[in-house]
């Protein structure tokens, strides 16, 4: 008995020092990331090679979103009056969030991807690695690659992308979201019978497959099919919409 209770009190013992021991370990861990992070210089740079200031983290982001433009651009876009188109305002704006912004490859791929070595580097949903062939065959047969010839000879166009939540409900904002040039709806967000809301117009609807309406009937007759591939099974399943294969 006297055993049995030495060893009790060994194992308490033993189990309170492992504690205390993982409790100084955190402590001292997380002293010393502190320390790192105050006393080390991380430099980032942007999409011309220049160091930016502390105001943006490792990665070149902002670290405070306030959407407020350089004073230069500010200037630039102060005599605009409000709902006015502003040409190049859009891209501004993201160089100021993220000065490494550029544009690697047009806004659809086209038949001539495979000259954009850039997208061609990572998998999806950052590139296009390994769909080569795939790609290929969906845009052999596909007719027209960019968005309709009138909102193309707009010099400036004003986009609206209208998410999925509720929070539009009995808003009345349709007719606002009515007038913009392009508007950018995400998988299967209704529009019939809630234009009130949401607007009855559509250019284009993005998706991917388990977000996709199912019955073509659904989507809007003048939109844009387009297809956001985040895996490679992805472009496998447009490739058999497009082909009108049977997938068994």
């Amino acid at each position: 008995m006297g055993l049995l209770v030495f060893v009790r009190n060994l194992l308490l013992a033993l189990c309170l020092f492992l504690v205390l021991g993982f409790l100084y370990y955190s402590a001292w861990k997380l002293h010393l990331l502190q320390w790192e992070d105050s006393n080390s210089m991380v430099l980032s740079f942007d999409s011309a090679g220049q160091t930016l200031g502390s105001e943006y983290d490792r990665l070149g982001f902002l670290l405070k979103l306030d959407s407020k433009l350089p004073a230069d651009l500010a200037t630039k876009y102060a005599n605009f009056s409000e709902g006015t188109c502003k040409p190049g305002y859009a891209s501004a704006l993201m160089t100021a969030i993220f000065p490494r912004f550029s544009k690697p490859a047009p806004m659809f791929l086209d038949d001539s991807f495979r000259k954009w070595a850039r997208i061609r580097e990572f998998v999806p949903p950052f590139g296009i690695k390994g769909q080569d062939n795939l790609i290929k065959a969906i845009l052999s047969v596909t007719k027209e690659y960019r968005l309709t010839p009138a909102l193309d000879s707009l010099s400036c166009r004003r986009c609206i992308i209208v998410g999925n939540g509720g929070v539009l409900a009995n808003k009345s904002l349709g007719s606002r979201i009515d007038d913009y040039d392009i508007v950018v709806r995400l998988n299967s967000a209704p529009v019939k019978g809630f234009e009130k809301d949401v607007g009855s117009k559509t250019t284009l609807r993005i998706t991917y497959p388990e977000g996709a309406m199912q019955r073509p009937e659904q989507y809007e007759r003048d939109s844009l099919f387009v297809l956001a591939g985040f895996k490679w099974q992805d472009f496998k399943w447009l490739k058999y919409i497009v082909y009108k294969e049977r997938v068994e």
